[in-house]
C-alpha cells in the first residue's frame, strides 16, 4: 500500500530515531508522499489528576518551548521532515493526533512501542490509545531498550 501522507508521533527523545526512520523509508517508495512530525504536550495539570493547588502556567511554558527546541532539532537532524510539517501542541496525545490526522488528510500514522510481552503489549501506552479510534491507519515501530 502507498500512503501519500504519514504522520510521525514523537516523544523527542533519542528513542523516537527509529520510528522516524521506518516513517522515512516509507516515504522512499513515494517520492509524492508527504511526513510530518508531531509532539503533544500533556498539560500539566492532567498528570495531577486536574487537582492542582498552585499555578504551573509557567512551569508549562517552559516545558512547551523546550519540546519546540527539541522539535526544532529533528527537524534539522531530518531534512526529509519539509518546514512546517512539524506539529508541537497541548493537549491528550491520543485526541490531539487523531484530529490532526484527520485535519491534515494523513492516511498513516506512526508510533513507537516499547516491546512488552503478553497482554501488556501495548496496553496504557500512547501507541495503544492513538490505535484506538484512529481515522487511518497505524503503525508500531517496536522500540529496542539499549543495553545499559
Amino acid at each position: 500500500m502507498s500512503y501519500l501522507h504519514i504522520l510521525v508521533a514523537v516523544d523527542l527523545t533519542e528513542e523516537c530515531d527509529p520510528v522516524i526512520k521506518k516513517a522515512i523509508g516509507l516515504t522512499l517508495a513515494n517520492p509524492d508522499a508527504k511526513l510530518s512530525l508531531v509532539h503533544i504536550v500533556e498539560p500539566m495539570a492532567m498528570a495531577f489528576g486536574g487537582d492542582v493547588p498552585m499555578d504551573l502556567s509557567q512551569l508549562q511554558q517552559q516545558q512547551f518551548d523546550q519540546a519546540k527546541e527539541k522539535l526544532e532539532a529533528l527537524k534539522r537532524k531530518y531534512p526529509d521532515v519539509k518546514t512546517g510539517d512539524a506539529h508541537l501542541t497541548y493537549g491528550q496525545p491520543r485526541q490531539e493526533i487523531h484530529q490532526l490526522a484527520k485535519d491534515n488528510h494523513v492516511d498513516l500514522i506512526v508510533v513507537g512501542s516499547h516491546g512488552r510481552h503478553g497482554l501488556s503489549l501495548l496496553l496504557g501506552s500512547t501507541a495503544n490509545d492513538v490505535l484506538h479510534g484512529a481515522p487511518c491507519d497505524v503503525l508500531a515501530v517496536r522500540l529496542v531498550k539499549r543495553a545499559e
